[in-house]
């Protein structure tokens, strides 16, 4: 008599080894693994390899800016214009002795307003784009068509100048004995009016954009069990579920409230498609305000030396001429620079104030700073990490790569047109929407019936992260951005 199947027919072996026929079978797969007998089951490890490292790439902002308030759809600021009075871009009629400035009275865009603010008796400096230089006095200016007639002091008429792209500027005024200034009440095309100059400045705008972000678990996979230990970047570990995937949605979301001001671009196309067809306006971000209102430099590399950042300097003088500023920089950019600097002897290189870190190089260094001084500024630079990590900019090379940029460090005074006051602001800073009743900075809520009190019959746990901000670019005629070729 036979039984089919035979149950519990185990084999007994001389020997302690682990055999087919002396271990039950967790079931008949033909690979011949998936038994009791599994002394080849893996080693796990229940941590998480953090094999990128900090993947955070915020903190940019936090060591150049500030964070302040505010309240409506726009911030707007004035900024002072130059002092001294000058113009580009201007012709010359050698037969008549006229210098012609190019006035726009009437601008689309209010920033290009352009008038003849140039009396007769002031002395100019003329200059074309060859090198030719003429020195002359106002005879006659036309406030409406911006003739000058010009009387040179050594010369009888303007023909050593070229005919276009001359540029002038006013180096003071002469007058006879006993003269008078011109009659300032006549009418703006009078040949001999008097220019009262008042003081201008240059108006700008950025509007802030609302940055969102959600996570999403239902119900049912907040019951599943764990077991793979995590930490992550703000300080979060041991074994968190689905908490994980939460805790990284919030930390991409803090990248995203630094990106966005940096990359943010306005919404300027009107046309089918575009984001400002769709209902969407856009900001101005770090890299877009410097290519409108600061300075570009192309190319720069330690090959060309001390003459190409030297050429920076020179830009700077005639800027603002801050003397504090920070680099910010991408690996091959930093190395050029160190490469730059090797050349330079222990006395040209040394002897940065450290001004911006209390005169504490200790403090520069632990903020991973290295300074350097060359001619009359101080230079901080340090790695940027957004402009390295091969997620975000350190992907791209080439003509669209950003390589850097120089922000300068302190305050610049402009005026307030809310507070009706001139105060003081950082270069770089972040205006945020908040008001007494509702701090929109940075908020966080928790909705649906899962992970807490219900709000609603959704069987998930929603946390929902939103923020509405701009960045603020003042004097961005001192800022410097560089880029590949």
């Amino acid at each position: 008599m036979s039984l089919t199947p035979t149950f519990g027919s185990l084999k007994p072996s001389q020997k302690q080894e682990i055999l087919d026929s002396n271990y039950l079978k967790f079931n008949d797969g033909a690979s011949g693994t998936d038994t009791f007998a599994q002394q080849y089951l893996p080693e796990i490890y229940e941590q998480e390899v953090e094999r990128y490292g900090n993947r955070t790439l915020s903190g940019f902002l936090r060591m150049v800016g500030a964070e302040m308030p505010m309240s409506s759809d726009q911030v707007i600021w004035s900024e002072q214009n130059r002092l001294h009075i000058s113009y580009e871009g201007c012709t010359n009629d050698s037969t008549t002795n006229t210098i012609s400035i190019p006035v726009d009275l009437a601008p689309t865009d209010p920033k290009d307003y352009v008038a003849n603010v140039v009396s007769p008796g002031a002395t100019i400096v003329a200059i074309d784009a060859l090198g030719a230089e003429l020195k002359a006095v106002v005879t006659a200016s036309n406030l409406t068509s911006g003739d000058l007639v010009v009387a040179p002091y050594n010369a009888v008429n303007t023909a050593a100048l070229a005919d276009t792209g001359v540029k002038i500027f006013v180096f003071g005024s002469e007058y006879g004995k006993g003269s008078t200034t011109p009659n300032s009440t006549v009418s703006a095309g009078a040949a001999d009016g008097y220019v009262s100059v008042d003081p201008s400045f240059t108006q700008f705008s950025n509007s802030p954009i609302i940055i969102r972000n959600k996570y999403v678990v239902n119900g049912s996979d907040m019951a599943q069990i764990g077991w793979v230990e995590v930490a992550t970047e703000d300080g979060a570990s041991g074994y968190l579920w689905y908490l994980k995937a939460e805790s990284e949605t919030r930390l991409r979301f803090e990248d995203y409230l630094e990106m966005s001001v940096v990359e943010g671009e306005k919404a300027t196309a009107t046309g089918a498609g575009s984001a400002a067809n769709a209902g969407y306006k856009g900001t101005q971000g770090l890299f877009a305000a410097i290519e409108d209102r600061g300075n570009v430099n192309v190319g720069f590399t330690a090959a060309n030396g001390l003459d190409s950042f030297d050429d920076i300097l020179k830009n700077l003088d005639t800027q603002g001429a801050i003397e504090e500023n920070m680099l910010f920089l991408q690996r091959q950019t930093s190395l050029d620079f160190d490469d730059m600097l090797a050349g330079l002897s222990a006395g040209a290189n040394g002897g940065t104030a450290y001004g911006l870190f209390e005169n504490s190089e200790e403090m520069a260094l632990n903020l991973g700073f290295s300074g350097f001084r060359r001619g009359s500024y101080d230079f901080y630079k340090t790695d940027w990490k957004y402009l390295n990590d091969a997620s975000t900019r350190g992907a791209i090379s080439g003509v669209s790569s950003i390589e850097g940029v120089l922000v300068p460090a302190g305050t610049s005074t402009v005026y307030d047109q809310i507070l009706g006051t001139n105060i003081r602001r950082p270069f770089l800073h972040v205006r945020y929407r908040a008001s007494q009743a509702n701090d929109r900075r940075m908020k966080q809520w928790v909705t649906g019936s899962a992970g807490g009190a219900a709000t609603s019959d959704l069987d998930a746990m929603e946390v929902n992260f939103l923020s509405e901000r701009c960045l603020c670019v003042q004097g961005a005629n001192n800022f410097v951005l560089f880029k590949g070729v």
